[in-house]
Protein backbone atom coordinates (compact mmCIF):
# COMPACT_ATOMS: atom_id res chain seq x y z
CA UNK A 1 0.00 0.00 0.00
CA UNK A 2 0.98 3.35 -0.44
CA UNK A 3 2.39 6.02 2.20
CA UNK A 4 0.26 9.23 1.08
CA UNK A 5 -3.06 7.65 0.10
CA UNK A 6 -5.44 7.88 2.52
CA UNK A 7 -6.70 4.74 4.70
CA UNK A 8 -10.21 4.23 3.00
CA UNK A 9 -8.27 4.30 0.15
CA UNK A 10 -5.66 1.95 0.51
CA UNK A 11 -8.06 -0.50 2.27
CA UNK A 12 -10.58 0.04 -0.98
CA UNK A 13 -7.89 -1.40 -2.89
CA UNK A 14 -7.10 -3.52 -0.95
CA UNK A 15 -10.75 -4.99 -0.97
CA UNK A 16 -10.58 -4.63 -4.93
CA UNK A 17 -7.77 -6.66 -5.46
CA UNK A 18 -8.99 -9.54 -3.09
CA UNK A 19 -12.37 -9.10 -5.12
CA UNK A 20 -10.77 -9.87 -8.12
CA UNK A 21 -8.77 -12.70 -7.27
CA UNK A 22 -11.64 -14.41 -5.52
CA UNK A 23 -13.63 -13.74 -9.20
CA UNK A 24 -10.84 -14.91 -11.02
CA UNK A 25 -10.30 -18.36 -9.73
CA UNK A 26 -13.34 -18.86 -7.93
CA UNK A 27 -15.10 -22.09 -8.87
CA UNK A 28 -17.98 -21.78 -5.90
CA UNK A 29 -20.92 -19.73 -6.75
CA UNK A 30 -21.33 -18.92 -3.31
CA UNK A 31 -17.91 -17.78 -2.82
CA UNK A 32 -18.12 -16.10 -6.36
CA UNK A 33 -21.47 -13.99 -4.70
CA UNK A 34 -19.57 -12.99 -1.75
CA UNK A 35 -16.43 -11.82 -3.96
CA UNK A 36 -18.95 -9.76 -5.70
CA UNK A 37 -20.05 -8.14 -2.65
CA UNK A 38 -16.02 -7.39 -2.18
CA UNK A 39 -16.27 -5.43 -5.32
CA UNK A 40 -19.55 -3.45 -4.47
CA UNK A 41 -18.16 -2.68 -0.76
CA UNK A 42 -14.81 -1.18 -2.54
CA UNK A 43 -16.73 0.64 -4.97
CA UNK A 44 -19.17 2.10 -2.38
CA UNK A 45 -16.14 3.18 -0.07
CA UNK A 46 -15.02 5.13 -2.81
CA UNK A 47 -18.71 6.72 -3.58
CA UNK A 48 -18.32 7.67 -0.16
CA UNK A 49 -15.65 9.93 -0.14
CA UNK A 50 -15.63 11.39 -3.65
CA UNK A 51 -17.84 12.57 -5.97
CA UNK A 52 -17.99 9.29 -8.60
CA UNK A 53 -21.30 6.75 -8.20
CA UNK A 54 -20.85 3.64 -7.35
CA UNK A 55 -22.67 2.38 -10.27
CA UNK A 56 -19.57 4.29 -12.53
CA UNK A 57 -17.37 3.16 -10.07
CA UNK A 58 -18.87 -0.50 -10.72
CA UNK A 59 -18.48 -0.06 -14.36
CA UNK A 60 -14.93 0.91 -14.69
CA UNK A 61 -13.64 -1.95 -12.18
CA UNK A 62 -15.47 -4.66 -14.08
CA UNK A 63 -13.59 -3.43 -17.17
CA UNK A 64 -10.52 -5.33 -16.06
CA UNK A 65 -11.39 -8.73 -14.89
CA UNK A 66 -8.93 -10.68 -13.42
CA UNK A 67 -5.98 -10.59 -10.74
CA UNK A 68 -5.56 -7.32 -9.96
CA UNK A 69 -1.95 -6.11 -11.03
CA UNK A 70 -0.66 -2.55 -11.83
CA UNK A 71 -0.71 -0.23 -14.69
CA UNK A 72 2.28 0.43 -16.01
CA UNK A 73 3.35 4.73 -17.01
CA UNK A 74 6.15 4.66 -19.84
CA UNK A 75 8.36 7.62 -19.95
CA UNK A 76 11.06 8.48 -22.39
CA UNK A 77 14.14 10.94 -21.15
CA UNK A 78 15.99 12.54 -23.83
CA UNK A 79 19.05 14.86 -22.91
CA UNK A 80 20.61 17.21 -25.95
CA UNK A 81 23.35 20.05 -25.48
CA UNK A 82 22.89 19.24 -21.81
CA UNK A 83 19.50 20.37 -22.02
CA UNK A 84 16.24 18.21 -20.97
CA UNK A 85 13.12 17.59 -23.50
CA UNK A 86 10.11 18.23 -21.81
CA UNK A 87 6.46 18.26 -23.60
CA UNK A 88 3.77 20.78 -22.23
CA UNK A 89 0.39 18.63 -20.99
CA UNK A 90 -2.80 20.46 -22.58
CA UNK A 91 -4.47 19.19 -19.85
CA UNK A 92 -2.93 21.06 -16.73
CA UNK A 93 -0.52 23.20 -18.52
CA UNK A 94 2.56 21.63 -16.71
CA UNK A 95 6.05 20.24 -18.45
CA UNK A 96 6.71 16.50 -18.10
CA UNK A 97 8.68 13.66 -20.12
CA UNK A 98 6.81 12.46 -22.94
CA UNK A 99 4.91 9.24 -22.18
CA UNK A 100 1.55 7.64 -21.31
CA UNK A 101 0.06 4.02 -20.36
CA UNK A 102 1.54 1.16 -21.61
CA UNK A 103 -0.74 -0.81 -24.51
CA UNK A 104 -1.47 -4.76 -24.62
CA UNK A 105 1.21 -5.88 -27.13
CA UNK A 106 3.89 -3.58 -27.25
CA UNK A 107 7.49 -4.02 -24.81
CA UNK A 108 8.25 -1.17 -22.63
CA UNK A 109 10.74 0.11 -25.67
CA UNK A 110 8.21 0.37 -28.08
CA UNK A 111 5.60 2.11 -26.26
CA UNK A 112 8.55 4.73 -25.05
CA UNK A 113 9.58 4.98 -29.31
CA UNK A 114 5.73 5.70 -30.11
CA UNK A 115 4.62 8.29 -27.04
CA UNK A 116 7.87 10.36 -28.06
CA UNK A 117 7.32 10.37 -31.45
CA UNK A 118 3.30 11.29 -31.09
CA UNK A 119 3.83 13.73 -28.58
CA UNK A 120 7.06 15.47 -29.19
CA UNK A 121 7.73 14.33 -33.11
CA UNK A 122 11.21 13.18 -32.81
CA UNK A 123 12.07 9.62 -33.27
CA UNK A 124 14.39 8.15 -30.91
CA UNK A 125 16.30 4.97 -29.80
CA UNK A 126 16.28 3.62 -26.01
CA UNK A 127 19.26 3.35 -24.40
CA UNK A 128 18.77 1.95 -21.06
CA UNK A 129 16.50 1.55 -18.21
CA UNK A 130 16.95 4.82 -15.62
CA UNK A 131 14.22 4.27 -12.93
CA UNK A 132 10.82 2.24 -11.92
CA UNK A 133 8.89 4.52 -9.13
CA UNK A 134 5.22 3.72 -7.26
CA UNK A 135 3.66 6.26 -9.25
CA UNK A 136 0.85 6.57 -6.49
CA UNK A 137 3.91 7.75 -4.24
CA UNK A 138 4.87 10.90 -6.14
CA UNK A 139 4.42 13.93 -4.05
CA UNK A 140 0.84 15.91 -5.62
CA UNK A 141 -0.25 12.85 -7.80
CA UNK A 142 -3.90 12.14 -7.92
CA UNK A 143 -6.07 9.51 -5.75
CA UNK A 144 -6.28 7.19 -8.48
CA UNK A 145 -7.61 3.87 -7.81
CA UNK A 146 -5.34 1.65 -9.85
CA UNK A 147 -2.00 1.24 -8.95
CA UNK A 148 0.69 2.40 -11.23
CA UNK A 149 4.10 1.75 -12.14
CA UNK A 150 6.67 4.27 -13.40
CA UNK A 151 9.50 3.55 -15.87
CA UNK A 152 11.73 6.02 -17.22
CA UNK A 153 14.23 5.21 -20.09
CA UNK A 154 16.69 7.27 -21.48
CA UNK A 155 16.54 7.70 -25.25
CA UNK A 156 18.63 9.25 -28.04
CA UNK A 157 17.11 11.09 -30.84
CA UNK A 158 17.25 9.40 -34.32
CA UNK A 159 15.19 11.84 -36.16
CA UNK A 160 12.47 13.85 -36.65
CA UNK A 161 11.54 17.37 -35.29
CA UNK A 162 9.88 19.18 -32.77
CA UNK A 163 5.68 18.76 -32.91
CA UNK A 164 3.22 19.27 -30.22
CA UNK A 165 0.45 16.86 -30.51
CA UNK A 166 -3.59 16.90 -29.50
CA UNK A 167 -1.99 16.18 -25.71
CA UNK A 168 0.55 18.78 -25.95
CA UNK A 169 0.83 22.35 -26.68
CA UNK A 170 4.45 22.34 -26.83
CA UNK A 171 8.35 20.96 -27.47
CA UNK A 172 10.77 22.36 -25.48
CA UNK A 173 14.32 21.77 -24.25
CA UNK A 174 15.01 23.15 -20.70
CA UNK A 175 18.62 23.15 -18.83
CA UNK A 176 18.51 21.79 -15.31
CA UNK A 177 18.53 24.98 -13.70
CA UNK A 178 15.93 26.60 -15.41
CA UNK A 179 12.81 24.28 -15.58
CA UNK A 180 9.54 25.38 -16.73
CA UNK A 181 6.54 24.33 -14.28
CA UNK A 182 6.18 20.78 -14.08
CA UNK A 183 3.13 18.45 -14.00
CA UNK A 184 4.55 16.74 -10.84
CA UNK A 185 3.11 13.44 -10.73
CA UNK A 186 3.87 13.15 -13.85
CA UNK A 187 7.32 14.06 -13.83
CA UNK A 188 8.65 15.65 -11.27
CA UNK A 189 12.07 17.45 -9.83
CA UNK A 190 13.54 13.95 -8.53
CA UNK A 191 12.95 12.04 -11.46
CA UNK A 192 14.44 14.70 -13.66
CA UNK A 193 17.52 14.63 -11.49
CA UNK A 194 17.60 10.55 -11.54
CA UNK A 195 18.01 11.11 -15.62
CA UNK A 196 20.21 13.47 -15.12
CA UNK A 197 22.91 11.44 -13.28
CA UNK A 198 22.34 8.51 -15.61
CA UNK A 199 23.10 10.80 -18.25
CA UNK A 200 26.18 11.77 -16.82
CA UNK A 201 27.37 8.02 -15.68
CA UNK A 202 26.27 5.60 -17.77
CA UNK A 203 27.20 3.12 -15.17
CA UNK A 204 25.04 4.47 -12.21
CA UNK A 205 22.22 1.29 -11.66
CA UNK A 206 18.58 1.75 -12.05
CA UNK A 207 16.59 3.91 -9.09
CA UNK A 208 13.64 2.02 -8.19
CA UNK A 209 11.08 2.46 -5.33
Amino acid sequence: MTENAPKWLSWARELFSLAEAGLAYSKNEFDLGRYRRLLEISAEIIASRSELEKESILESLTMQAGYATPKIDVRGAVIQDGKILLVQERSDGGWTLPGGWGDVGETPSEVVRREVREESGFEVQVEKLVAVYDANRVPGAPLEFYHAYKLIFLCTITGGEARPSSETSAVDFFEREHLPPLSNYRTSRQMLAEVFAHFADPTRPTAFD
